[in-house]
């Protein structure tokens, strides 16, 4: 990996303090085809991001020749006004302050973070939560500090030239660790293209792909220049340090994975699930106002905003009937209700929780289809089948595991072409990455029943039908972004 630290002159930084290429930010500009044909990592450590400067310049012009810099032009918009960055405040202080129980004292007016490195074990928590909200090489923050709570006045960039010479001496030290990534044995390997992350929670329970699935990937990926490094949680700072993003945990747009796919997709990542895929396959009723905005076919449909529409639901869609909360995911939050009675009292449950509720025809069948969708073109078919004695694919029991029904593998060829092809309407009005389309085949015709941003994908299971292609197709998806041209 080549790493390359501009700075504003070439006396702000000895080039013996470091192993990494160092340029003025000037010389950056003026040499457009500087590092042609590599994808440097770019630390811009110009002694002005003012809007327009040439601290600016060089971090815009990094993005247009495909290069990833820090700080971005966003982050220096965000750091140029208190009011555009007040939004992260409340979450910063409140581990500001836990530093400061754990410190036992007073702090000081100003903390300097490099790289998202404090100066002391006991500001680790915080130092790391600055650099995920704002990626920069060097930040100060100063603080106000009263009897009960400590709270941040200002925070800013540290140019190198306002650095003492202990700061430059622990920046410097910082830089090394940043840049010092740990790299898996490559001898005798082909030297990789390319470093996919894969973002995996090991103690997950229905994880939407086995730690097995994804050792196998990397052995076909590694034939195609890549090497696929798992990554968890708490690597949301080394996210730069990769090329792309395959997320492989179960998201939701209130926890890290969405913080990771927008991480991802602020780095110009190529990035499964992208976040815009995560808050429109998150939400029931979006999907369904969505799929018959474009004439997708979905089973009849009630929106439930209150009591008051529950017997409209009941007269149309008749019992039993299936009620959904709006963002519930592997048959969460799904209950069916086999009259008024039950409707009414679930509803009213859980609309203390959610404003709106989705109330949809009850359509029985043995199993469910479900179509993985990559890139607008169909990827696999399987049959996801009930579990026994349940409607549902997955029985979430009140006590132990989940029971999940079986699954019946075919190829695309052997897959209804009209089962297909509404998979694959469905998946491209959601966007172009990998969705996993659940469809219910009856006499009527076929109908969607949602469409999900992170599909599972399993070596034995989806990809039976299609073997290898699967992932050679996968892994082709993230290539293709990586070696458009002016990236």
């Amino acid at each position: 990996m080549t790493w390359v630290i501009l700075t504003g002159r070439q006396s702000d930084l000895d080039q013996v303090a470091t192993p990494h290429k160092i340029i003025t930010n000037r010389d950056y500009l003026a040499h457009p085809s500087l590092f042609r044909g590599q994808r440097p990592k770019v630390i811009n450590l110009s002694n002005n991001y003012g809007y327009q400067s040439r601290g600016y310049y060089a971090s815009l012009l990094a993005g247009s020749r495909g290069h990833k810099v820090i700080p971005t032009v966003e982050t220096m918009i965000d750091l140029s006004e208190r009011k555009l960055y007040e939004h992260a405040l409340p979450e910063l202080e409140l581990a500001l302050n836990k530093c400061r129980k754990d410190l036992g004292g007073a702090f000081p007016t100003k903390v300097c973070i490099f790289f998202g490195i404090g100066p002391s074990k006991i500001w680790d928590r915080f130092a790391k939560l600055l650099f995920d909200w704002f990626r920069a090489p060097a930040l100060e923050v100063h603080i106000k500090d009263s009897a009960e709570w400590a709270s941040i006045r200002k925070i800013g960039f540290h140019p190198l030239a306002r650095m003492t010479e202990d700061e430059e001496k622990s920046f410097i030290q910082c830089l090394e660790t940043y840049t010092n990534r740990e790299w898996r044995d490559t001898k005798g390997r082909t030297p990789a293209r390319y470093t996919f992350a894969t973002l995996v929670d090991p103690h997950e329970e229905l994880p939407p792909s086995e730690i097995s699935s994804l050792r196998y990937w990397a052995k076909i990926a590694e034939k195609m220049g890549v090497e696929i490094e798992p990554i968890t949680k708490r690597d949301l700072a080394k996210l730069a340090n990769y090329d792309a993003l395959f997320i492989r945990e179960t998201t939701s747009i209130s926890n890290h994975t969405y913080r990771f796919a927008r991480r991802a997709q602020q780095e110009g990542m190529p990035v499964i699930d992208d976040p815009l895929s995560m808050i429109r396959c998150t939400n029931k009723v979006y999907l369904n106002e969505l799929m018959a905005y474009n004439k997708v076919p979905v089973p009849p449909t009630v929106m439930i905003a209150g009591t008051s529409d529950l017997e409209l639901a009941a007269q149309t869609l008749g019992f039993p009937l299936v009620l959904k909360i709006p963002d519930s995911s592997f048959s969460r939050g799904v209950k069916k209700c086999a009259n008024f009675e039950e409707l009414k009292t679930l509803a009213t449950e859980w609309l203390e929780d959610s404003d709106l509720l989705i109330a949809q025809k009850f359509i029985p069948t043995e199993y469910d289809w479900r179509v993985g969708v990559l890139g607008g073109q169909p990827l696999f078919a399987v049959h996801y089948l009930m579990a026994k004695k349940h409607w549902q694919i997955v029985n979430h029991k009140a006590n132990g595991k989940p029971d999940q029904g079986g699954i019946k593998t075919f190829t695309l060829k052997e897959t209804p072409a009209h089962v297909v092809e509404t998979a694959v309407k469905a998946a491209r009005c959601i966007g172009d990455g990998l969705y996993g389309v659940d469809l219910k085949e009856t006499k009527d015709g076929v109908f969607v029943i949602e469409v999900n941003d992170n599909p599972n994908l399993d070596h034995g299971w989806e990809d039976s039908g299609e073997k290898d292609e699967v992932w050679v197709r996968l892994t082709q998806w993230f290539l293709e972004r990586l070696d458009r041209p002016g990236r």
